[in-house]
């Protein structure tokens, strides 16, 4: 459901997984609440264009989980990019994640070698996850 809801790209929409007082490290910025986040992604996808997204649970135990994702993007200039990362998440009682740690790292890419193909939006059921594809 979070791979689905960032591959929408809609900054409002994902902020509703979030607590109202959310804490987030997402690559150097620290930031707190909603309407931080909002504007976190906001920047993210004006800037990261044609955004595809696939997480992938890596462990989990009581009220914390650990995923790791790529994501591929080009800017405004036609550069490839594949981002890596992981994250690491704890969920409030009552199921609204309350921290998030990111840690990403840019690669470039030719637009050739590219894996990721399918329309904007949701990833469809039958293209491959990251294990599938070597990732």
């Amino acid at each position: 459901m979070a791979e689905d809801a960032w591959n929408t790209r809609d900054p409002e929409r994902v902020s509703l997984a979030y607590s109202a007082d959310s804490q987030w490290r997402n690559r150097s910025e620290f930031l707190t609440g909603r309407d931080a986040i909002v504007q976190v992604l906001t920047r993210k996808w004006g800037r990261e264009m044609d955004y595809r997204l696939i997480k992938e649970l890596w462990a989990y135990h009581d009220n914390r989980i650990a995923v790791r994702f790529a994501y591929e993007w080009r800017d405004d200039s036609g550069n490839w990019f594949r981002s890596y990362g992981n994250e690491n998440w704890e969920f409030a009682d009552n199921g609204l994640m309350r921290r998030r740690f990111a840690s990403i790292n840019d690669l470039p890419i030719l637009e050739s070698e590219r894996k990721y193909h399918w329309p904007l939006g949701r990833r469809p059921d039958t293209h491959p996850s990251l294990s599938e594809l070597g990732l």
